[in-house]
């Protein structure tokens, strides 16, 4: 949201820098995201003054030149070269002095530099208004009527003044802010000061006959119309200062009339609308709902369906307009409207928050409505706006002003005790400081007692419902920054947090993945439908589509992070930075019938050589086990044993393995696709592992239980095991495990054999077992009884051959 610095001050009285007022509202909560000094004329005017020229004679070389000279406040006279056939001695003008930039209304911007023209020196330029932006007459220099002294900026006689303008990043909760006057409020607690609101005029009618009939059918989505006739309005463009002050916060402006009511929106946060009298049928405005399907054209050309819950500003025939979000094509103010009837409402924020979500449609008032505007503020700003509308379109009040407000809306009334406003604060502040700072924000306190008081909450605070929202309020405006920390930390909660939060786990296994010197990326979450489509794997009806994607590139919500991390690969590898550790946090969408659904996911990249080439160390290509051994230190630090592991069955990969915990997968890893990596123009070996994080998240353990280590010694045997192809070795640890668990401490394949010298469908493992007893030393008669029964498992149950 924009905020002009100097349509502020018609509301508050500021001294304070752009800076200083940036750095107040950020501490009372209105983030500011960016702070822009806007110029009513390009430049600013600066290095022009004005000056008196002293004489004025033929240029000896030149007969359109004129050789001048020129007091511009300086010690000396300025000789200045003039080309402008109505220059002459005694008058007072506008002088470009040496280095000043000009930005012409036509044309590239230029600077006055010292020169000789015709062998004449030059030492500055008498402007035309052309030259300098403030007009398009170039018929001769400007000739200023002024008593002021020569050597005065020309920006003081022009009353140029620039303007900040300050961008708040506005938070959903704080729609009061989205004004001018709402941000004045906030200013008005935090630097003591009053609130200037403008001088609004008496609307009464000149004649009670005419105008337009206003009926309310629907109260519960309008709980408040207020609306009266103007005839004799003169449609045409706003007036330079109206103009101004709409471009400062980037709105175009349209006539005078739609003008006004985008100033008054601005200025007061109170949408308004302006309907040509002679486009409203039966000259009746009827506030209802239409049937379901009705057809209705909005201004924007698009003919668009309505809902049953679609509140609609209609006339005796038709709808006009979208209540609160958007106006119809046929009823707006054009230059050949000569009445209109202004409508200033506040309307319900769930009837305008359906509507705006159903046509897909954020206007500046549906960003207002659907957040609750102020139901007090509707008949103040139909005063003002009409003010202003007779005062530049002209015009005169007639028929009746309407002000319909059927369903009052109550201010808020919170109890609250100082105790607890101090104990969440974390600071002892007085009574006083805490009063002071309410009624600086327009909060009333009743029934005050020692222990506490009732607030009363003006109903546009519709964020302050609550005793912590009380406390929020004095805190932000008290500040955060004046909160010390307490030699002691303790702290109080509104809420129960889990003992370890997804925050900290993250951090733990990104610095983990850091060590093993992995880089994080972020990626964006949309993505180009063409890679689904490139797969079999995942299903394209699950795809979340973008309504209104800005590019074809980036129409759905990504399904995986697989391929916003090969582009990320891509791009390091086409700069020459081809060996990449990478790992993101991400998110996926998916769309399940009616419903869409959110996954967390743990995404690891790795490609190229595996270590930097040294005199140490020769560099050789990453290989499937280097992803192995990483993804297995993960699934250790978050202590997750009796794990099941199976093929890859995805075309994502082009082999790989898939781990299970509870039946339920957790992590899958392999040599992506190279058909699939070429759709991101990858064409090096890359591997991919893809964890469930949620599923990671939930299985951690609170409680880490410890067992010591045994006293007794390890013993180690190795078996070679010739077995058929099929065969891997998961089914060999599991067999192993359920034979031998109470001494099995551990199993590992220190070689694979595949050759001549055993059959064409056979392969050999060389595989060590590591046994242990954790409460005596085991004997060689235990230990040959153990290794004896798991070669007859392996020979029976998976036809292995035991080499000897």
């Amino acid at each position: 949201m924009k905020i002009s610095l100097n349509w502020l001050k018609q509301y508050i009285d500021i001294s304070e820098t752009p800076q200083e007022i940036s750095t107040i509202l950020t501490d009372t909560g209105l983030e500011v995201e960016g702070l822009e000094e806007v110029e009513s004329v390009k430049g600013g005017l600066k290095g022009l003054v004005i000056g008196e020229v002293l004489t004025c004679s033929q240029h000896p070389n030149a007969d359109k030149l004129k050789l001048t000279t020129v007091d511009i406040g300086t010690d000396e006279p300025s000789p200045i070269v003039c080309g402008a056939p109505n220059v002459a001695a005694g008058q007072k003008v506008v002088v470009a002095t040496v280095g000043a930039s000009l930005y012409p209304a036509e044309g590239e911007p230029f600077t006055i530099k010292k020169a000789k023209i015709r062998g004449e020196v030059s030492l500055g330029m008498i402007c035309a208004e052309d030259e300098i932006g403030l007009g398009a007459s170039h018929a001769g220099i400007m000739v200023l009527d002024t008593d002021l002294p020569n050597g005065t900026p020309a920006a003081e006689y022009f009353n140029l003044e620039s303007d900040y303008v300050i961008e708040i990043g506005l938070t959903p909760n704080r729609a009061d802010a989205a004004s001018h006057l709402g941000v004045a409020r906030d200013l008005k607690a935090a630097l003591k000061r009053d609130i200037k609101l403008p001088e609004v005029a008496d609307i009464t009618p000149v004649k009670s006959e005419g105008g337009v009939k206003l009926t309310i059918e629907n109260t519960e989505a309008c709980p408040r119309y207020a609306g009266l006739t103007i005839e004799g309005v003169k449609v045409e463009a706003s007036p330079e200062w109206l103009q101004t002050k709409l471009k400062a916060i980037g709105l175009n402006p349209t006539n005078n009339v739609v003008d006004i009511t985008n100033y008054v929106l601005h200025s007061l946060g109170q949408p308004m609308h302006a309907f040509d009298v002679d486009a409203i049928t039966g000259k009746e405005v009827v506030v209802k709902t239409l049937p379901a399907g009705t057809k209705f054209t909005t201004l924007d050309e698009k003919e668009r369906k309505l809902y049953a819950e679609d509140l609609m500003i209609c006339n005796q025939n038709e709808g006009m307009c979208i209540a609160g979000v958007f106006g119809g094509i046929k009823s707006g103010v054009t230059e050949k409207t000569t009445s209109v009837f202004l409508e200033s409402a506040y309307f319900s924020p769930d009837s305008i928050r359906k509507t705006a979500q159903n046509h897909q449609l954020k206007t500046d008032a549906s960003f207002r409505y659907e957040r609750g505007t102020d139901p007090n503020m509707p008949f103040f700003a139909l005063q003002y706006a009409t003010k202003l509308i007779q005062e530049i379109a002209g015009g005169e009040i007639v028929g009746e002003v309407f002000d319909i407000y059927s369903n009052p809306v109550d201010n808020f009334k919170v109890d609250v005790t100082y105790h607890r406003i101090n104990q969440l604060i974390g600071k002892e502040l007085s009574k006083d400081q805490i009063e002071n700072i309410l009624i600086g924000l327009d909060i009333q306190l009743e029934s005050k007692t020692d222990e506490g008081f009732t607030a009363i909450v003006p109903p546009y605070r519709v964020d302050v419902q609550r005793e912590a929202d009380i406390v929020e309020e004095v805190l932000r405006v008290y500040g955060y920054n004046n909160v010390e920390l307490q030699p002691t930390l303790s702290s109080s909660f509104l809420s129960e947090f889990p003992k370890k939060d997804n925050d900290s786990l993250q951090l733990e296994v990104s610095r983990m993945l850091a060590g093993a010197g992995y880089n994080e990326i972020v990626t964006n979450s949309l993505t180009k439908h063409q890679y689904v489509a490139g797969t079999e794997s995942i299903d394209s009806n699950e795809d979340v589509h973008i309504l209104n994607y800005l590019s074809e590139e980036l129409d759905v919500m990504r399904q995986t992070l697989m391929f916003s991390g090969l582009e990320v690969i891509d791009r390091n590898i086409k700069r020459r930075q081809n060996s990449l550790k990478l790992y993101e946090f991400g998110t996926t969408y998916h769309k399940r019938g009616e419903k869409y659904k959110e996954y967390s996911r743990l995404a690891i990249f790795l490609t190229g050589e595996n270590n930097a080439e040294s005199w140490l160390d020769s560099n050789r290509p990453v290989r499937f086990h280097d992803l192995s051994q990483l993804v297995y230190q993960i699934l250790n630090k978050f202590g997750l044993d009796r794990l099941e592991t199976t093929d890859i069955q995805s075309d994502l990969w082009s082999y790989g393995i898939e781990i299970s915990y509870n039946k339920k997968t957790v992590v899958r890893f392999g040599k992506v696709n190279p058909k699939l990596a070429k759709l991101s123009e990858v064409k090096q070996e890359v591997f991919y592992a893809d964890f469930d994080w949620e599923m990671l998240r939930n299985n951690y353990p609170l409680i880490v239980d410890f067992k010591p280590l045994s006293k007794f010694p390890e013993v180690k045997r190795d078996l070679s095991l010739v077995i058929d192809k099929s065969v891997n070795f998961e089914e060999i640890r599991k067999l192993s495990e359920r034979n031998a668990s109470k001494l099995l401490n551990g199993i590992r394949v220190f070689d694979v054999y595949e050759g001549d010298k055993i059959g064409a469908n056979e392969k050999a493992y060389a595989v060590s077992f590591f046994l242990q007893d954790q409460e005596k030393t085991l004997t060689d008669k235990v230990i040959d009884k153990t290794m004896q029964r798991l070669m007859t498992v392996f020979e029976k149950d998976l036809g292995a051959t035991i080499r000897k």
